[in-house]
């Protein structure tokens, strides 16, 4: 049985300027134990899938089950059965850290649940903080709340929406142990993110989904591996000319051009001192994560 399962997923919404259709016929399972990532460019679906997955929001069509509970005829265990951190930072002003997870343990009922939230205080780095209102916290600290949150009724499915967008490197370091142990634990860890270099790190398999449909699926190595091609990768202050712009990428002063093999390199290399452009921190490497995103995207929107 898998951990999760989308059978054939459509959401449109109808306004006054027609119909949107923000996922269509998504099927996937996600299997017990994996370290699964979702991965799109922003309103391609993902936190659509993951709203119809928590019962927040209906499918059009199709349906989505939880540890084979369906979340729109079974909500209540397909629930429980989840611990879901949102991308909102969202949380009640009149209790401490701790209150706030005494009454999120009651919610499922879960009782004498100290030791473990004293484990998860102690895990997430919010000990000294305890006692703490929540609107004293800052924005890191309260995403590490709603970490803890999701996770203190030990729930078998964990997903993670965004869950290190706009917090410090030490967050994102904590946060990333203790899942992984989690996961290591037994537990199956669905993750959306933009740092496409924490997905490459972290998941085992993979989904990209763009305008709402599924345009890769399968594991991060076969994936990398089937976009497996020469990186050169330099900085530079000059312009590049213009064939060479075109088939690059170039983020601030770093450019990344793509080449079949070592005889592409010398010759693209040649075409850069004709040119008279100044290299600087040359690299030569393989194709990472965001390579393939982007040569996915790109095919899908053609």
């Amino acid at each position: 049985m898998p951990a999760v399962r989308f059978e054939h997923i459509s959401k449109t919404y109808t306004g006054a300027r027609g119909t949107l259709r923000a996922l269509d016929d998504v099927s996937f399972d996600i299997e017990p134990g994996e370290f699964f990532g979702l991965l799109g460019p922003n309103g391609a679906g993902k936190t659509t899938l993951i709203s119809i997955l928590a019962g927040l929001g209906r499918a059009t069509s199709g349906r989505a089950l939880v540890m084979g509970h369906d979340v729109a005829t079974e909500p209540a265990a397909a629930r429980k059965a989840l611990g879901i951190v949102p991308q909102e930072l969202v949380f009640d002003p009149f209790f401490s850290v701790r209150e706030t997870l005494v009454i999120q343990s009651g919610y499922f009922g879960v009782r004498g649940n100290g030791a473990w939230i004293d484990e998860l205080l102690e895990c997430l780095g919010l000990a000294d903080k305890a006692k703490a209102n929540m609107r004293q916290l800052s924005g890191g600290m309260k995403r590490r709340v709603l970490v803890a949150q999701a996770l203190v009724h030990r729930p078998p499915v964990i997903v993670l929406d965004e869950p290190t967008a706009g917090v410090d490197v030490e967050l994102r370091q904590t946060l990333w142990h203790f899942i992984a142990r989690l996961n290591r634990e037994g537990h199956t860890v669905l993750l959306t993110t933009h740092y496409l270099e924490e997905a490459e790190a972290l998941c085992g398999r993979i989904a990209m989904l763009k305008q709402g449909r599924v345009v890769a699926l399968d594991k991060t190595s076969a994936l990398l591996s089937g976009a497996a091609s020469t990186m050169l990768r330099f900085k530079t202050d000059q312009a590049l000319p213009e064939d060479l712009a075109a088939r690059g990428r170039t983020t601030g002063r770093i450019v990344q051009l793509k080449a079949r093999d070592a005889a592409e390199v010398e010759r693209l290399l040649a075409r850069l001192r004709a040119a008279g452009v100044a290299v600087e921190d040359l690299e030569i490497g393989r194709a990472d994560l965001e390579d393939v995103f982007l040569q996915i995207m790109e095919g899908a929107r053609a």
